[in-house]
């Protein structure tokens, strides 16, 4: 059965299913203005400052060293698009603002020292042309890449300034620390998969990367997008009542993303390697800040790499965007092998941040974020043992002294409260113990009955005065069950935006920060108009193996329709020669590979890179009407049913209000 009306049909059926929005974007509106720093947010911002030692010059000064230059101008993408401008942050050029956590603003200065930089001889960073550094190594005959940062668009203008003062020479070898698309998903700006094959370039990472790297961002991706828009701050003005670091680096570049697959892998704890006449000695090191994670050695170079497991910060055991818990106490034990690994080591690179000179220093630091991971996890297992809840732990727990004044070690993009509910939950999971949490009401529903016995007015007033008195955790508490109540209560909205102002003036997490800042530009401004982009992830979708597919489909089948549904579908993809059955059975989307079942409802035979635009959502319907990548057979009105049941992830729910 095969006919324009039928392909019109299903095409439209398969844009419902598959066609995503292709920005996600506040239609280039100026954000509001955030309200002033108050007395109380002054105080402790002020306080803080004099606990630490803020004028410490060693970090500014291993920050700068080996500077070569500096680039100037935006990153564009293909249609104007501005992704990132070098002079947004000029304004950290400054004293502390009254609007930032004075730690956080030096950690801020520190990341904004954006620029070519030699580390020691045949090896030099690319640092702040995205929130990752590249790293490029001398070689025997080019450039050995470290980590290719988010997009194509950043490596290749990264690349380019390199060149433009290194000299022009032929990448020779590529590795991946991590399956974090922050380190890959430029990758196809600077190699295409075609010059890999022909040149026999090594392409290096750990084992498990494309599982890793594919899994996340294809099933869960929508959700994580958007929640990573408030880690980011990424619709944040960059100024000093917004965005002014992320803790890892500067801005995500938000360009175009794409994926080499390795053709070397690191599976062994310790494998050495000669990479263009480099010798490496490369460590496996999964499941503790990314599930497929290395670190490496250049022993002749006396150079030490600890990828995104050591950065001049307290990681997060659990992104503010959403992740699979990390494991506290292995990832303190892969310190105390990085210590076992320092002897001959005179210079620490990572994958963020800056580099620390000589052996001593290097000792020290890795101690101290041994140490800082082991106290997080101890200290909350004693407690959670004790039966104190996540939410209590939080509050108790406090770094000792010799830990908390080490700048490097300092929740800037992790944050110790928050990893410290991450390792209750690793454990214990979600639930406190307590029955009245085990079947509790939805938080809007919760807060209508709250408001109700309260009394709206009442509830104000009790966060008017406990703004006034600088008590912000508890009038958030008080105005989130405002506003879930009643999103149209202004005077609520604007009340909780002013909350989330002050406590993002305070915090030194700069996620933390561009969360609460998010929410308050959100209330005052509403949920973005449009949902997480997939369209920039075409490369990348090209090297995703049909299995991740099929299963971010299965999970956005609307159970409750599919009830008492029971369809079968056959999915030939025709250039790789793959065959699958999709069926439907007890409301639960199915799929196995095998040859077209049969008893098929019908038949869907399509091309791999029609099947990963239409992901995308850059297949127009022409091409899908009119082009020969297309086929169905069978029941064409059955095919449309199968589809239909599959709902379309948008990516622009609200947060702060419902």
């Amino acid at each position: 059965m095969q006919f324009h009306a039928s392909r019109q049909l299903l095409a439209c059926a398969l844009a419902a299913v598959l066609f995503l929005a292709a920005a996600c974007s506040r239609n280039g509106t100026q954000p509001p203005a955030g309200s002033d720093a108050s007395p109380s947010v002054l105080q402790a911002n002020a306080a803080l400052a004099k606990e630490l030692k803020l004028d410490d010059q060693q970090d500014f000064e291993d920050a700068k060293r080996g500077f070569m230059a500096k680039p100037t101008g935006k990153i564009l993408a293909a249609d104007g698009t501005v992704l990132k401008d070098f002079d947004v942050y000029g304004f950290l050029n400054a004293k502390a603002a009254e609007t930032v956590n004075p730690s956080l603003w030096r950690h801020a200065q520190l990341n904004a020292q954006v620029g070519l930089y030699k580390v020691v001889d045949g090896v030099y960073q690319l640092r702040g042309f995205d929130i990752a550094n590249l790293t490029l190594i001398e070689g025997k005959t080019g450039w050995i890449v470290v980590d290719t940062l988010t997009s194509r668009e950043s490596a290749q203008f990264a690349m380019a300034f390199a060149e433009k003062h290194l000299g022009r020479k032929p990448i020779s070898a590529m590795i991946f620390t991590h399956a974090h698309v922050d380190h890959f998903g430029g990758a196809l700006g600077l190699l295409s998969p075609a010059e890999v094959e022909q040149r026999k370039i090594p392409v290096v990472a750990p084992a498990g990367f494309i599982e890793e790297g594919t899994s996340e961002n294809i099933l869960a991706g929508v959700g994580m997008g958007r929640r990573s828009i408030y880690q980011f701050g990424r619709d944040l003005p960059r100024s000093a009542k917004g965005n002014v670091d992320t803790g890892l680096g500067k801005d995500v570049v938000y360009g175009a993303v794409g994926m080499l697959v390795p053709n070397r892998l690191i599976i062994e704890p310790t494998q050495n390697m000669e990479v263009d006449g480099v010798n490496f000695v490369f460590h496996n090191v999964p499941n503790a800040e990314c599930p497929a994670e290395l670190t490496f050695s250049i022993p002749n170079l006396k150079l030490y790499d600890g990828a995104e497991n050591l950065s001049q910060t307290m990681h997060n055991l659990l992104p503010i965007r959403g992740a699979k818990v990390r494991d506290a106490l292995r990832w303190s034990s892969y310190m105390q092998q990085a210590l076992d690994q320092m002897d001959g080591i005179d210079v620490y690179i990572a994958s963020h941040n800056w580099p620390i000179w000589g052996n001593t220093a290097i000792r020290k630091f890795i101690t101290v974020h041994r140490d800082v991971y082991k106290y997080m996890h101890d200290q909350t297992v004693r407690l959670l043992n004790q039966g104190y809840s996540a939410r209590e732990i939080a509050d108790m727990v406090k770094l000792p002294q010799s830990l908390a004044q080490h700048l490097g070690a300092r929740g800037y993009y992790g944050d110790l409260r928050h990893n410290v509910k991450a390792i209750y939950q690793f454990y214990l999971g979600f639930y406190d113990g307590n029955p009245a949490n085990l079947n509790a009401l939805p938080p809007a529903e919760s807060a209508k009955r709250y408001i109700e016995l309260i009394g709206a007015d009442k509830v104000l007033a009790a966060a008017q005065a406990a703004y006034d008195k600088g008590d912000y955790r508890w009038a958030a508490e008080l105005l989130n069950h405002a506003v879930f109540a009643d999103s149209a209560n202004k005077t609520a909205k604007e009340l909780l935006a002013k909350t989330y102002d002050q406590m993002g003036y305070m915090a030194e997490s700069a996620t933390w920060r561009n969360s609460y800042l998010t929410g308050a530009l959100e209330l005052r401004s509403g949920a973005p108009t449009q949902g997480v982009a997939r369209a920039l992830m075409i490369d990348m979708l090209l090297q995703t193996p049909t299995d991740r597919f099929l299963e971010a489909m299965a999970a956005n089948l609307n159970g409750a329709n599919a009830e008492g549904k029971n369809l079968k579908v056959n999915l030939v993809l025709s250039d790789k020669h793959e065959n699958y059955v999709l069926w439907i059975e007890n409301a639960v989307l199915h799929f196995k590979s095998s040859p077209p079942a049969p008893d098929a409802n019908a038949t869907l035979t399509l091309t791999y890179p029609l099947l990963a635009k239409m992901f995308a959502g850059t297949a127009g319907v022409k091409e899908t009407l009119m082009g020969d990548e297309l086929k169905v057979t069978g029941s064409v009105v059955d095919l449309v049913r199968f589809f239909s049941l599959i709902e379309i992830p948008e990516g622009k729910f609200p947060i702060v209000t419902r």
